[in-house]
């Protein structure tokens, strides 16, 4: 597939930028479809981008929502990857600032890549969250939920309902439109690791990297969070892998580790210790915090059996977020 030109969105995110470099590492050519003029110059800085400049390509999408703004931006594209989704924030609004963006890109760029006969498969990064069940039981990327009905109570919430939104409007165009390209979707559990473009201790604890390291920062979530990682690397190798011709399209794919027990979010702190003694010392990593693990039945193992891989595990994942955050805090 060395040379194909993907069409990708979100490059500049902590999925997005590994998953770009999945690609670039790859042989593909990638046409990254960035906000403004500063998000290009930030991709071609950094320094994973290095050896790739001459297979990277920009176009400037100011405004993902809007009908028809990815029609130039597919022109001659084999796949596009379609990333870039709003993340839980504070708003007055969460309909307008997390629901309707999610479900606006999504179709945008679907209805844009029916005008282009080069597209073969779109890729879409959904969430676990899509096809999450309401209880604790056993469930996999098949599993379907009714849609939820608002208003929601945290951004957080309606983070959730804006992918199970998106998935079940892009489920209504495939069976309205039949397009002749195929869809995949990559539905991670908590996606953590190394964020490559975070310079900053602040940023390189954001997201779900900070969620993780509750307990090794010393803070405290007696309520809990479901006990459901996955390595940035295994998400990004699935984007691209999942591109394909031998894989079949309009299916979905987890990406979940499960070893021989649950995870436990305080494990963190052992892993810490063993693997970062001088930075516990120092007091970069204040440790005696605790986070409650909540039942996580999220099987993604058809994945590992359709790639042929094993998803990295929670020392692995610690290690990488710790380790970065070490390498920041060092050179602040």
């Amino acid at each position: 597939m060395a040379g194909k030109l993907i069409l990708m969105t979100g490059s500049t995110g902590h999925v997005g930028y590994r998953t770009l470099i999945e690609a670039l590492s790859k042989g593909y050519k990638v046409r990254a479809a960035v906000r403004s003029e500063a998000k290009i110059a930030e991709l071609k800085a950094a320094k994973p981008s290095q050896p790739y400049l001459d297979q990277l390509s920009f176009v400037i999408v100011s405004d993902m929502e809007k009908d028809g703004v990815f029609d130039e931006a597919v022109k001659d594209v084999d796949f596009i990857v379609h990333i870039a989704s709003p993340l839980p924030g504070p708003s007055d609004d969460h309909e307008a600032a997390i629901i309707q963006p999610a479900i606006r890109a999504t179709l945008s760029i679907l209805h844009s890549a029916l005008k282009q006969p080069s597209v073969k498969r779109v890729v879409i990064t959904s969430s676990v969250a899509a096809v999450l069940p309401p209880d604790a039981r056993e469930f996999t990327v098949d599993n379907v939920e009714p849609e939820p009905q608002g208003p929601y109570g945290n951004p957080f919430e309606a983070y959730m309902a804006s992918k199970k939104l998106a998935y079940h409007r892009t489920l209504d165009f495939i069976a309205n439109e039949k397009p002749i390209f195929n869809i995949v979707h990559i539905m991670p559990s908590f996606v953590v690791g190394k964020n490559a473009l975070a310079s900053s201790p602040k940023d390189a604890l954001s997201g779900s990297n900070a969620i993780v390291m509750t307990p090794v920062m010393g803070q405290h979530n007696p309520v809990g969070m479901m006990a459901a990682v996955c390595h940035v690397d295994d998400v990004a190798f699935v984007h691209i892998a999942s591109l394909e011709p031998g894989i079949q399209g309009n299916r979905n794919f987890g990406v979940n580790y499960r070893g021989d027990k649950p995870v436990v979010w305080d494990d963190a702190i052992e892993i810490v210790k063993k693997h970062f003694p001088k930075e516990v010392e120092k007091g970069v990593f204040p440790l005696g915090g605790s986070m409650k693990s909540l039942p996580a039945g999220f099987d993604a193992s058809q994945t590992e059996e359709v790639f042929g891989i094993k998803f990295k595990d929670f020392e692995e994942q610690i290690v990488s977020i710790a380790g970065h955050y070490a390498e920041v805090v060092a050179n602040a």
